[in-house]
């Protein structure tokens, strides 16, 4: 079974995720920028060996609590720069690598799945709750357009949500959700997306 916790870790409502597998005791931490020392607590309260880093992103709220990590564990880390659609096992849990440009070239959603349970979503920034991350106007929004659109709302419509930052309207959401709710995934063109970030 999957272990699944998110924990609100500071910065700007910033959220950091630990996923761990029941029977191997193999878990990974995504985004533990501010308090990685907690982080790491929690998963030896739950008996856990954090043998991944994930980043979703390369900015500092995210990535700064690195060093202590890679120092305290022997954790491999999970970034923009590993290959889209790369997997990577914890046992019976698996961590699957989804490249989603746009917020910043190296933005990566990290989809946790196990046999017969529904599937976990990392979305970093580029996917928050009834909104999206931040962009300008030009090519790093079509990007995102595209990833959202391509790479997200093709998961299946029960895929919980889990983004960087408690900035929506509840803490998670799932795909089916978003795609009914979310003003940004409702917009009928890519045209309409941006005019809509001009003026959120």
């Amino acid at each position: 079974e999957m272990i699944f916790e998110q924990i609100l870790i500071g910065g700007d409502r910033n959220y950091a995720y630990l996923v761990g597998d029941e029977t191997t005791k193999r878990a990974a931490v995504a985004d533990p920028a501010y308090h990685p020392e907690k982080m790491l607590a929690r998963a030896k309260e739950l008996g856990l060996k954090v043998v991944y880093l994930i980043n979703t992103h390369g900015h500092p709220d995210h990535t700064s609590g690195n060093d202590h990590i890679l120092a305290e564990t022997e954790a491999e880390l999970i970034s923009g720069k590993v290959k889209d659609g790369a997997v990577y096992s914890l046992g019976k849990v698996e961590l699957k690598v989804i490249h989603t440009p746009g917020h910043t070239t190296d933005s990566i959603c990290v989809l946790a799945t196990a046999a017969g349970e529904v599937g976990q979503l990392i979305t970093g920034d580029t996917l928050f709750v009834g909104k999206v991350g931040g962009t300008g106007f030009g090519a790093d929004a079509e990007a995102e357009y595209e990833s959202l659109h391509q790479k997200l709302m093709v998961l299946p419509p029960d895929t919980q949500v889990w983004p960087g930052h408690n900035y929506g309207v509840a803490p998670s959401s799932t795909i089916g959700n978003e795609l009914k709710t979310n003003p940004f995934i409702l917009r009928e063109s890519f045209e309409a997306f941006v005019d809509l970030k001009r003026n959120w």
